[in-house]
């Protein structure tokens, strides 16, 4: 008989809410293995008994076979006796143990959130299903995890759950090994579970009542996953057009949900990578190629021709205009939740599915904060009884180049960990930045980046902030030593981590943690060439920097190029005002050796502007009253919009750019003139002899298409030339881009493909985002690496 032995075994990584103990325990059985297993904090352990190939298969297929929503870490084995207490077990067979606390070995990992999976998918439509038009079905494989989470390790009791006793059907599934929903937590069903309500009424009548309003034109707040959204019909302008006077969201384009990949191909170009990405369990927002609309308008909701016979909306191909006005990409997602499949069925047509909350404001997640603040937006609320724990808004993403990019890191992404190449000796928490704003926690060579929260200038976002930090912390177990903050005295974040009782204060040059962002996500240890550019951050200097080229490593880094310097009239208002910018550069650009643009070339553009403004903002210029100087590559970007006519004042950061970006289109054009010259030490980029080009084209009938289009060419040509420089007196020929201005496509593709061509490898943000919603993690990475470094020389 061959020889039976014992072995305990230990899993890191994100093992709880992910179906990891039923997986095991199928496992188990098997392979005739006997034993048990269990959640213990953040991880799980189990001892099992039986022949040793049959335990080696066992340990192979926890490290390789793992659930879709998992992610193993580590694995740590070691011999046992017959069971981890000392005791044989009283029979043969695998169970699954209760949850118990104690000591974390790691830092605990809280699991995210995943769309409706396709097996519930379809009970969710199957009239014979108990669960049939459900909203709230979901299983081991998919459903709530981060936004339920009281406490850790992951168990009913310690989700919003515990407030929902099973069933006897349900509680029958959850003891069940053989059940896709054994120890299923966020198990629920029609007789036990969260129920829809909508002004009194329950259930059904409360869906077809949301449906109702939105089919006649208004606007709905719905209780999604990690908070409200706001819905409406993206087929109809005026239904669209009032949620933007309401929501005081004048321009930036809004995410469209559509019912599946058919309907996504009616409204957008979709490739396979973009379906990929859409289907998957994280169901981010994709930003897609938007295809043109057709001229007839939308059919109603309940005509048979609404739905073609794939089940697809036909009125996808009327999106709209003003769902993203002037712009050619269009913000799609699939539905997260069986409350967003029953809307799509039901009303046949894509839905503008928004964050719920006034502009500048967090998402609402409570019912009462949600009726408060959503009052004079929402014609109604479609809500339920299960509380929301964290807040978590709809991640998004964009596919270039074959690859996929991360613009705003939240739900079905965060916080599932990153690892950073250099662990810190520390616990250490990362403040972040001001705008799109996280924060990261890490400890063992792991980084927890927090959701996404927003601009912290408004007291209530700065509040969900503080409140972010203290539940994931608690969550994980992270108790940090050391605080890593940006050098910007005024930003909250700032301030926040001088308030914080820590060992170590670690300060990071924005545009350092920009790029070493890059670096970390790639595992980068050594020194690298970083090209950091974006709007505005506090360079060392005193002065604010944007358009930079560094030297680096984690632990440092030296400026061997940059843009050439501007002010900023009336300081952060030019942000909002490209037209100041634009007069910035024509009247006030750093003396670099180029002269300024003639008055004949610049008078077509002043005048079109309010006089009084021109004066005004002049003698800000020549006085060097409240102009800031900026090396800024993001505002550059701005001011040429403003002389393009492309916008002269903005409703959101980054809008002239876009703006810019949309205008070149795929448009191919020599790039405009451009010049290099040295000052302090560096190579710089005059942008006046840029600006004069473009005037001249102006003046002499070109096309802004045209013109757009040029001078992305010579910020990418410009780009390659300063790189090339840094390179040849000795820079690395690995080279990281960070900053939010790559978040602009063609900007990435020509600078990525100018600098390849060069024989340089090029790397860039894909699962942390280029822009200050990666900052965090940037911080933390710079802060481990130099923690590691001063342990190490003790």
């Amino acid at each position: 008989m061959t020889e039976r032995i014992t072995q305990h075994i230990e899993v890191f990584g994100r093992v709880q809410g992910v179906g990891f103990r039923p997986f095991v325990h199928r496992t188990a059985n098997a392979l005739d293995l006997d034993g048990w297993v269990r959640n213990v904090d953040g991880h799980v352990e189990l001892t099992a008994r039986g022949r040793p190939d049959a335990l080696r298969a066992l340990v192979a297929g926890i490290r390789d076979q793992a659930p879709p929503l998992a992610a193993v870490h580590r694995v740590r084995v070691r011999d046992a006796a017959p069971d981890a207490s000392g005791a044989r077990p009283a029979h043969r067979g695998f169970t699954v143990r209760a949850s118990s606390s104690g000591a974390a070995a790691a830092p605990r990992e809280v699991p995210p959130d995943a769309a409706t999976c396709g097996a519930c998918l379809r009970e969710l439509f199957d009239p014979a299903d108990r669960r049939h038009r459900y909203p709230f079905v979901n299983c081991t494989d998919c459903g709530p995890r981060a936004t339920v989470i009281e406490d850790l390790p992951y168990d009913r009791d310690r989700t919003t759950m515990r407030r929902f006793p099973l069933c006897p059907a349900c509680a029958a599934e959850y003891a069940d090994p053989a059940d896709r929903r054994f120890h299923a937590e966020p198990l629920a069903c029609p007789a036990c579970g969260p129920r829809l309500a909508w002004d009194g009424l329950p259930g059904e009548e409360a869906l077809r009542a949301a449906v109702r309003t939105v089919a006649a034109g208004g606007i709905v707040a719905v209780k999604g996953l990690g908070g409200y959204q706001l819905v409406c019909d993206a087929t109809d302008p005026a239904a669209v057009a009032e949620l933007r006077r309401r929501k005081r969201r004048p321009a930036k384009p809004f995410a469209v949900m559509v019912r599946d990949p058919v309907a996504a191909r009616c409204l957008a170009h979709v490739g396979r990578t973009e379906q990929e990405v859409l289907t998957s369990p994280q169901r981010p927002v994709v930003l897609l190629a938007a295809r043109s609309p057709r001229r007839s308008g939308p059919r109603s909701p309940s005509s048979p021709e609404a739905r073609n016979r794939d089940g697809a909306d036909r009125t996808a191909a009327h999106l709209s205009r003003e769902v993203h006005p002037g712009s050619r990409t269009v913000g799609l997602f699939l539905p997260t939740t069986g409350l967003h499949h029953l809307l799509l069925r039901e009303l046949g047509r894509p839905l503008v599915v928004t964050s719920g909350n006034p502009a500048g404001e967090p998402i609402a997640v409570d019912d009462a904060g949600a009726r408060r603040s959503l009052a004079a937006v929402a014609d109604g609320f479609l809500t339920h009884d299960r509380p929301i724990r964290a807040r978590y808004d709809d991640s998004v993403v964009r596919i270039v180049r074959g690859g996929v990019r991360t613009l705003r890191r939240a739900r079905g992404y965060a916080p599932a960990p990153l690892p950073v190449p250099v662990a810190a000796a520390l616990p250490l928490v990362a403040a972040g930045a001001q705008l799109k704003h996280t924060f990261t926690l890490a400890e063992h060579g792991r980084a927890h980046v927090g959701p996404h929260t927003g601009d912290l200038a408004d007291p209530a976002t700065y509040d969900a902030f503080r409140d972010a930090y203290a539940d994931l912390a608690r969550l994980t177990g992270i108790t940090p030593c050391a605080v890593a903050h940006d050098l910007h005295p005024g930003y909250l974040s700032t301030q926040w981590a001088r308030t914080r009782s820590a060992e170590h204060r670690i300060a990071v040059q924005h545009h350092h943690a920009h790029v070493a962002a890059v670096a970390a996500e790639h595992g980068l240890t050594g020194p690298f060439t970083g090209v950091a550019y974006d709007g505005l951050g506090l360079g060392d200097d005193g002065t604010l920097w944007g358009g930079e080229i560094l030297v680096a490593d984690l632990t440092g880094y030296r400026r061997v190029g940059r843009f050439g310097r501007a002010p900023l009239p009336g300081g952060e208002a030019a942000v909002r005002h490209p037209a100041r910018m634009a007069l910035g550069y024509l009247d006030g650009a750093e003396p670099l050796g180029a002269a300024r643009p003639a008055p004949r070339l610049t008078l077509p553009f002043t005048e079109r502007l309010d006089a009084h403004e021109v004066r005004t903002v002049r003698a800000m210029v020549r006085r060097g009253v409240n102009c800031p100087q900026a090396s800024s590559a993001g505002r550059l970007f701005d001011a040429v919009a403003s002389l393009l006519g492309l916008g002269d004042t903005v409703s959101y950061e980054g809008q002239a750019a876009v703006a810019l970006e949309n205008a070149a289109g795929a448009r191919q054009a020599a790039a405009l003139p451009w010049r290099l010259t040295r000052a302090e030490g560096m190579w710089v980029y005059d942008p006046t002899t840029t600006l004069t080009a473009l005037l001249e084209g102006r003046a002499d009938g070109a096309e802004v298409p045209g013109l757009a289009a040029a001078f992305h060419a010579t910020v990418a040509e410009v780009t390659a030339a300063l790189v090339e420089r840094a390179v040849a007196a000795g820079a690395p020929r690995t080279v990281c881009l960070g900053g939010g201005c790559f978040q602009n496509r063609r900007l990435l593709t020509d600078v990525d493909r100018l600098l390849r061509g060069r024989g340089l490898r090029v790397l860039t943000g894909a699962a942390v985002p280029v822009n200050d919603g990666g900052i965090s993690y940037g911080q933390a990475a710079v802060a481990s690496a130099l923690l590691s470094r001063q342990e190490r020389r003790r």
